[in-house]
């Protein structure tokens, strides 16, 4: 670690401060000239803090981390993220210390503002942090305090030498033994660097220049996951996909509300497919009208085909996820109930095939597919192809608990489907249903592109906002808590 420190100078008129008072030794990336100054200067001026290191490798490697663990001589240890000029709020260090005193966390992070270039300052909370939190690219924010004593103990057990999933393999080893306090106050303020829409960041995880550190993440949280006793081998239940008596063979399911620039494409993307068996296609409203307000309801009525089946709930609390289990319940679903969201299409006639032939090639339970990124008009968008290549059959259930979506398009064998039941929400439930149904089956995949996903100015998550970004986040992270808990259970009874 190419370092140096920041000696801070002796001030005699200040001399009635105890050195017991400097309990903060702190970490600075190198950024411009400009802002790592800035940045020094803010810390070195102030009571609490004692060193202030700039470090010239990447905060996010083991050999880093390792070698600050080894430097640090104070009580308390602060990383700053970001090269950016963080500007610390009012005796917000000291608060910081005050909660660690008090919870003895291992690791505490804040709320913080964000300040534009021009000056404006918005608020950026960030959520709590749960059992299940293991995303790799959770938002701390810019600004950790760990204690020394902690750090040192979760340094000493890191055993890979990342480049990338460092910091990810410390703070999991931190939670682990020592736990991680979410401090909800603005305690500080940083300039924000990555402008781009929620909607372009939901893909960064699969996106093929991230692979190498990927695998870097997967390998850190399954040691997490084997410490924790949470760690599922590629061990399965068989699956009886011959059971029951069903009408059709699949069901295509679309779940919709207020689309009428697009439900028309999606309901001919259905009709279209080209099967050996019979399929159906159930299109079910929900939202609290019941049914849509903009002419979707009309647009589907419509449609003169008994393929067909056109739900209508009676009651005003049906979600994304309620509307697939009145699907899934109904007397006429197919043998397997197969994904096409209201602002989707197939990639071609042959998806419905190529998704029912692979539960059998497969023996699964449930089948992800490969999609494309497009715009409205179907021109590819970057990242392009999205086939979720870091899943594996050996390790694929384990790795679900840390990525932030399983893929599209989704089928699942309706049977096991019934028994599960997707949460009854608009966000997430299919990565519940997903990770449920991996908790016990084998879940199959398909690398060939199936489907076309749409990203156009009406997209659910397409430009959310914070607060409402946080409320999906902290869900996930509930659900991953839920599905953690049951599967450290499943271990403890074995």
């Amino acid at each position: 670690m190419c370092t140096f420190a920041v000696d801070k100078p002796q001030q005699p008129s200040q001399h009635f401060i105890s050195i017991m008072n400097k309990l903060i030794d702190c970490f600075v990336p190198v950024g411009n000239e400009e802002e790592t100054e800035r940045n020094v200067q803010a810390l070195d001026a102030l009571d609490i803090t004692n060193d202030i290191t700039i470090v010239e490798t990447s905060m996010t490697s083991t050999e880093t981390l390792q070698a600050i663990a080894s430097m640090v001589k104070t009580p308390y240890t602060l990383l700053y993220l970001k090269h950016q000029f963080i500007r610390t709020g009012y005796l917000a260090l000291e608060r910081m210390v005050q909660i660690a005193e008090a919870t003895g966390a291992g690791m505490l992070y804040a709320d913080h503002y964000n300040v534009s270039a021009d000056g404006l300052r918005t608020e950026a909370p960030v959520i709590d942090y749960q059992l299940g939190s293991l995303r790799n690219d959770f938002d701390f924010g810019s600004v950790l305090l760990f204690r020394t004593e902690a750090f040192k103990e979760a340094a000493g057990r890191m055993k890979a030498d990342y480049q990338a999933a460092g910091l990810y393999d410390l703070r999991l080893k931190l939670a682990q033994k020592h736990g991680i306090e979410h401090i909800n106050e603005y305690l500080y303020a940083e300039v924000e660097l990555d402008t781009r829409k929620t909607g372009e960041k939901l893909f960064d995880y699969v996106d093929p220049r991230n692979r190498k550190s990927q695998i870097e993440m997967e390998a850190a949280c399954t040691e997490y996951l084997k410490e924790m006793g949470a760690y599922l081998p590629p061990t399965f239940r068989d699956v009886a996909l011959t059971e029951g008596t069903f009408e059709v063979e699949a069901s295509i399911m679309i779940p919709v509300r207020n689309r009428l620039r697009t439900i028309r494409d999606a309901i001919d993307s259905a009709l279209s497919q080209q099967t050996t068996f019979k399929y159906n296609i159930f299109v079910v409203e929900n939202g609290p009208e019941c049914h849509s307000t903009d002419g979707t309801t009309e647009a589907v009525d419509a449609y003169d085909d008994p393929r067909i089946i056109h739900i209508i709930p009676n009651r005003n609390d049906i979600g994304v996820g309620g509307s697939w289990n009145m699907a899934a319940h109904h007397p006429q679903c197919g043998r397997f109930i197969v994904q096409l969201d209201s602002d989707d299409v197939y990639s071609g006639p042959d998806t419905l095939q190529k998704m029912v032939d692979a539960f059998y090639a497969q023996q699964c339970a449930m089948v992800i597919g490969t999609y494309m990124l497009t715009d409205i008009n179907l021109n590819t968008l970057p990242p392009g192809k999205i086939d979720h290549k870091e899943w594996t059959l050996e390790n694929g259930r384990n790795n679900a608990l840390r990525i932030n979506g399983l893929g599209a398009p989704r089928a699942f064998f309706t049977p096991v489907l019934r028994q599960v039941n997707l949460p009854n929400v608009n966000y997430g439930e299919d990565y519940a249903l997903g990770l449920a149904i991996s908790r016990h089956y084998r879940i199959g995949r398909i690398y060939d592109v199936l489907y076309n996903c749409r990203r156009w100015d009406d997209n659910s998550d397409g430009d959310l906002s914070r607060d409402k970004e946080n409320r999906n986040n902290l869900y996930k992270d509930r659900i991953r808590t839920w599905e953690l808990k049951a599967r450290m259970g499943l271990k403890q009874r074995s």
